[in-house]
């Protein structure tokens, strides 16, 4: 066989390699997003202020939650003013986000939504944890699948 042949079909065969493995791909993302892609019954969102567990909701439901952050010393105070600290989160069929803080850097509010098992939002001032636990799904997110 000649060498510009040998390199032709080198060319063709990678090619063909190419395309059936982005089509196997994309038929196992789409498996594994009709199978995992919700959170799965079962799922509930923990809510956590200053280490300990504020509530437990499940994700399917539809509810606004304020919740107030440990008090803490107002700066430069002698330690018996606090500030008013909160968050409210908000749990809308199947995902929860932070809408509000009084918090300065807002990256809790930033974060967005999120659905499934194993996310977090933070708010470090306020010392606030929202976290989906349990469920059913396959722990699959948008980058797995």
């Amino acid at each position: 066989m000649h060498l510009s042949h040998m390199k032709e079909f080198i060319r063709k065969a990678d090619i063909i390699l190419l395309i059936v493995l982005v089509a196997l791909g994309l038929a196992a993302s789409a498996v594994l997003a009709m199978q995992g892609g919700d959170a799965g019954a079962g799922a509930k969102v923990v809510i956590k202020s200053g280490g300990s567990v504020y509530a437990s909701y499940p994700l399917s439901e539809k509810k606004t939650i304020v919740v107030p952050a440990p008090q803490q010393p107002k700066e430069g105070s002698a330690g018996s003013e606090h500030r008013d600290l909160y968050n409210i989160v908000i749990i809308d069929s199947g995902s929860v986000c932070v809408s509000e803080a009084s918090c300065k850097n807002q990256v809790c509010v930033r974060h967005g939504s999120i659905s499934h098992p194993g996310e977090n939002i933070v708010c470090l001032p306020n010392r606030l944890i929202v976290s989906i636990e349990g469920g059913e799904g396959g722990g699959y997110d948008s980058i797995t699948s």
